[in-house]
């Protein structure tokens, strides 16, 4: 697993489109936003979290295309399906390497963004946490769209189509609780059904993707 977790970044920094092309859409999203709402200090700082945390679930959707597609192209994913390693820690790594090209980037990226948003030292605490804990769900459901349509061509629309409507409940719960961290309130229990949102996709999902990939290599 080791193995396939350093070959899968390797080829990812190589390939290009990975946390370099995430941050700089990330980044557009960002400078975009006060051209289109205003110049209102009190507007920006109010809607910063859930326009960052916006920008960060499209940027994961960028590279989503290529989690699997490369591998079953040249044939690495027939190989990984007959190899020792169970095809759920294939999964597993997948997703661990994709969090770690595009997700942890954005996480690290937003509290320094935020400021183009007017957003407080505060909010730029909890945005940094949301992030932090669920940027690895999106990853993991991500990777799970990718396994339903590997194999297929032109697959990036139906793979959007299908795991943005995955994305809402962590969405929501994700930017609620950075905006109840920015306006000083209690955010117990947003981050806790999103921490429950992370662990029930990190848990689940790999058996299911798995599955998936399965049947199409059948």
């Amino acid at each position: 697993m080791i193995a396939l977790l350093i070959r899968d970044m390797r080829l990812s920094i190589r390939a290009g489109g990975g946390f370099g092309l995430g941050l700089a859409f990330f980044l557009i999203v960002t400078v975009l936003v006060p051209f289109g709402v205003g110049p209102d200090t009190a507007i920006l700082t109010r809607i910063a979290p859930g326009i960052l945390w916006i920008g960060a679930l499209l940027a994961c959707l960028l590279s989503l295309d290529r989690v699997f597609q490369l591998d079953f192209e040249d044939g690495t994913l027939d190989l990984l399906a007959t190899a020792p390693m169970p095809m759920e820690g294939a999964v597993m790594v997948k997703a661990l390497v994709h969090w770690l090209v595009t997700g942890l980037p954005l996480t690290l990226a937003a509290p320094l963004l935020a400021t183009l948003l007017h957003l407080g030292a505060e909010g730029k605490f909890w945005l940094f946490v949301t992030l932090l804990i669920g940027t690895p769900a999106l990853s993991m459901i991500g990777t799970f769209g990718a396994a339903l349509t590997v194999g297929l061509k032109r697959g990036g629309l139906l793979l959007s189509l299908l795991v943005l409507p995955l994305y809402v409940p962590t969405l929501i719960f994700g930017a609620e609780a950075a905006r109840r961290g920015s306006e000083g309130m209690a955010v117990t229990t947003p981050l806790l059904m999103l921490a429950g949102i992370t662990a029930g996709a990190v848990a689940l999902l790999p058996f299911a993707s798995a599955a998936a990939i399965r049947i199409n290599l059948r």
